[in-house]
């Protein structure tokens, strides 16, 4: 109980905390801080639930193969503007693995990705959300496994959440503190991007939560893999 407590208020409330205080302490340096302290957050979220055993290390290694495979996927579909597979991955890996779990690969997948894209005040904030997309859905797991349109409404449902998040990043940038009307004129400017995204999260967990999750079951069940 006092390890899922602390998981929780590690993941649910110093990593926005840590948003904050970089934002108001390390200025234009903030990002590099920012990013290092979540990467190191989450990583210990998960540790949290890691035991000393050959099951714990594969399935770090399983976690680590989905975040590759997520970060491969941004890559692919670079010229396809809103058109990612990220949401999809880190969704899978939470609801076979757990929230802790989401969490790594979401915010890893950002940390990883960007070091191609591009790292910057942007990166903390794809962390961020791509992360809680993963920590949530492993909240909801049992009935993501079960119900395929949950799953497909959830998915749907991400890439709003993502959209409205990251819009409130753009409006930091561009006014340097939160304006509501900004804001409201960003979210319009870039509906059809949501409109994509969320489509697409729709479409990659169509094709892929089945024959990927059967395959970590199948992986889970022959090494006895606890889930979380």
């Amino acid at each position: 109980m006092i390890r899922k407590t602390l998981k929780y208020f590690l993941l649910l409330f110093c990593v926005p905390a840590a948003i904050f205080i970089g934002t108001r302490v390390f200025k234009d340096k903030q990002y590099a801080f920012i990013s290092i302290t979540i990467a190191i957050l989450s990583c210990v979220g998960f540790f949290l639930t890691f035991e000393k055993k050959k099951s714990s290390t594969r399935k770090l290694i399983l976690i680590s193969v989905m975040t590759a495979l997520s970060v491969g996927g941004r890559f692919l579909f670079t010229l396809v503007p809103g058109f990612k597979p990220v949401t999809a991955f880190v969704v899978i890996t939470a609801i076979h693995f757990g929230s802790e779990a989401g969490f790594l690969c979401g915010s890893f997948s950002a940390l990883i990705s960007n070091m191609y894209f591009g790292q910057g005040p942007w990166t903390p904030f794809q962390m961020l959300t791509w992360g809680m997309i993963g920590f949530v859905a492993g909240i909801f797991s049992k009935k993501l496994k079960t119900n395929r349109l949950l799953l497909y409404l959830y998915g749907a449902f991400a890439g709003v959440v993502y959209s409205l998040l990251m819009d409130v990043w753009s409006v930091l940038w561009i006014d340097n503190t939160f304006n509501a009307a900004l804001y409201l004129v960003t979210l319009t400017a870039s509906l059809p991007y949501t409109a994509i995204y969320a489509v697409s999260n729709v479409i990659f967990l169509f094709l892929l939560s089945r024959p990927i999750g059967e395959k970590l079951e199948r992986i889970k069940k022959k090494y006895a893999l606890d889930e979380q």
